[in-house]
């Protein structure tokens, strides 16, 4: 009798038998084994499946300029070259007051294109030109409110190269205001171009476009601030 109420206690309880117990289904582990492997098979194939940027050797100098950080500002205007020579001014100091880093500690690259793409050219091109290109991008000399023979932004620049910064120059650009000038002056384009070129700025690269040159600095790593 006490047996028999001691089985009915223990049904209640749901403690069952051990024959109950042994019938649980169990997940065999070939089962587990096959589950993995189809997972693991899965992660190869998105990661085998993740896209990445083509490389060209003409874009290698951006991983050439030293820094553990990369910043590009994209400059459109003269106005954006003013404004972009105080920003990188603000980057290197702040980076060395709140992080101890030094100039060579980051990488800089500005890119001068579209109508910033003169600001590029020294003094010998503004002095022969600086009317035509001053009237075409709506700069003149601060001084003298007349159009400038001076690149009046060169000497901020040039300091900025010192510092370590380099430039991307908008290659299709700088043949457009080539052929504007060839057709003002009645000159050649090609003979202005390279004029132009033997006069750019220190640290200069010439890119196939200027907005080529944003979407390859962004595949190397930098990033981008917008100036105008």
């Amino acid at each position: 009798s006490f047996l028999t109420r001691l089985g009915v206690a223990a049904a209640a309880l749901g403690l069952g038998t051990a024959g109950s117990a042994l019938a649980k289904p169990k997940l065999a582990e070939t089962d587990a084994s096959e589950g993995w492997k189809a997972s693991a098979e899965r992660t190869q194939d998105t990661t085998a499946a993740r896209w990445q940027p083509a490389r060209d050797a003409k874009d290698d100098w951006f991983d050439q300029v030293p820094g553990k950080h990369r910043l590009f500002f994209d400059v459109l205007t003269p106005q954006g070259t003013s404004d972009a020579q105080g920003f990188v001014g603000n980057y290197f100091d702040g980076s060395k007051s709140g992080y101890g880093l030094e100039n060579t500690d980051v990488a800089l690259v500005i890119c001068l294109r579209h109508m910033s793409t003169p600001l590029a050219f020294g003094d010998a091109i503004w002095a022969k030109y600086g009317t035509i290109l001053g009237e075409s991008i709506k700069v003149t000399d601060a001084k003298t409110g007349q159009a400038p023979i001076v690149n009046t932004h060169r000497p901020a620049l040039e300091a900025l190269v010192k510092r370590g910064v380099h430039f991307a120059v908008c290659d299709m650009a700088s043949h457009r205001f080539a052929g504007l000038l060839a057709r003002r002056t009645d000159g050649n384009a090609d003979a202005i171009y390279k004029e132009m070129v033997a006069s750019v700025i220190g640290n200069a690269h010439f890119v196939a476009a200027g907005i080529i040159a944003v979407n390859r600095a962004q595949e190397r790593g930098y990033s981008v601030a917008y100036v105008g």
